[in-house]
């Protein structure tokens, strides 16, 4: 299957809460209407869509997963050095975003990982080349 872009979709209670929580984190707003707020992650845009849960539920013809019972998606954000991992740490706790995992290496990386207002985890990876 060739495809030109993937984005990701993801439910949210608060529309209002989540389009406050990626501003204040500084990405890029792709659009909000009544049922969604979108935001481009990265260089290339990579778009992800949050959703009202109701109209998430609707479109996946499903229940919403429960995200305090567990995860099924990581995403992982780059940083250039470790200190852009500690300033991006510093602007997500003033977001509000709650931090799951604190700064640590890993094999030759560093990272930190965070959780938005809905329980969508993120890390954020500096990773030398």
């Amino acid at each position: 299957m060739k495809t030109k872009k993937i984005w990701a979709n993801l439910g949210v209670e608060d529309l209002a809460r989540t389009t406050e929580f990626y501003s204040k984190l500084g990405f890029k707003p792709n659009g909000t209407n009544t049922e969604l707020t979108s935001f481009c992650f990265g260089d290339d845009d990579f778009i992800i869509h949050f959703f009202i849960k109701e109209r998430f539920k609707w479109a996946i013809n499903d229940e919403v997963a429960d995200l305090k019972q567990g995860n099924e998606i990581l995403f992982s954000l780059s940083a250039e050095s470790i200190d852009e991992v500690h300033q991006r740490l510093l602007a997500v706790k003033n977001a509000g975003g709650k931090i799951f995992a604190e700064p640590q290496s890993f094999e030759k990386g560093y990272f930190f990982g965070f959780s938005d207002p809905d329980g969508h985890k993120f890390n954020v990876l500096y990773w030398p080349k």
